[in-house]
C-alpha cells in the first residue's frame, strides 16, 4: 500500500512577484529557512523539512486575487516549537507591520497561535499545540523517578 510520509512543498501564486519575494524572504529568514532556489518566475525556501515556493500569477489570476472564503487555500500553519515562539514571531509580524488577523491566544484546548495574512491576503499561521500536555507528563514521570 502506498503511504504518504510527509508534504514536500507547497506552492503559491502572488499577485505582486517583487512584493512577496520581500515578504517571505524576511519572515522566512526569521524562521530559520533559506533559499532553495530561485529562478526569474519563482523561488523557494526550505528549512531542511519543509519547502514553500512561490510564483507569479497569470494576468487572469492577478486581476481576480484571493479572497478567503474561495474554493481552494484556506491557510498554511507553521508549527513551531513552542507557545514563546508563537508569541515571538506576533512580535516580529508587528514590527514588520504585517496584519495579524488574529492574535496569539489558546484557540483550542492546548493550542496556541497567531494568523497573518501576507501581501495577497493569503492567511497563514504560527502554532504550537500539545506543550502544556508534554511539560504535564515531564513532570509526571520526574515525580515517579523521584519516587523510586
Amino acid at each position: 500500500m502506498v503511504r504518504v510520509v510527509g508534504i514536500d512543498h507547497l506552492v503559491i501564486r502572488v499577485s505582486d512577484f517583487d512584493k512577496s519575494k520581500a515578504f517571505y524572504d524576511k519572515l522566512f529568514k526569521f524562521l530559520g529557512f533559506e533559499v532553495l532556489d530561485e529562478y526569474a518566475d519563482a523561488i523557494g525556501w526550505t528549512n531542511g523539512k519543509t519547502r514553500y515556493w512561490i510564483g507569479p500569477a497569470d494576468a487572469e489570476g492577478q486581476a481576480r486575487g484571493y479572497r478567503i472564503g474561495d474554493v481552494g487555500f484556506h491557510h498554511y500553519a507553521f508549527e513551531l516549537r513552542s507557545r514563546k515562539d508563537v508569541d515571538d514571531l506576533e512580535a516580529f509580524l508587528r514590527r514588520e507591520g504585517v496584519r495579524i488577523v488574529d492574535p496569539a491566544d489558546e484557540y483550542y484546548d492546548d493550542y496556541y497561535a497567531v494568523f497573518f495574512l501576507d501581501p495577497d491576503g493569503l492567511k497563514l499561521e504560527g502554532m504550537k499545540w500539545g506543550e502544556r500536555q508534554a511539560k504535564a507528563e515531564a513532570a509526571k514521570k520526574k515525580a515517579k523517578k523521584s519516587k523510586k
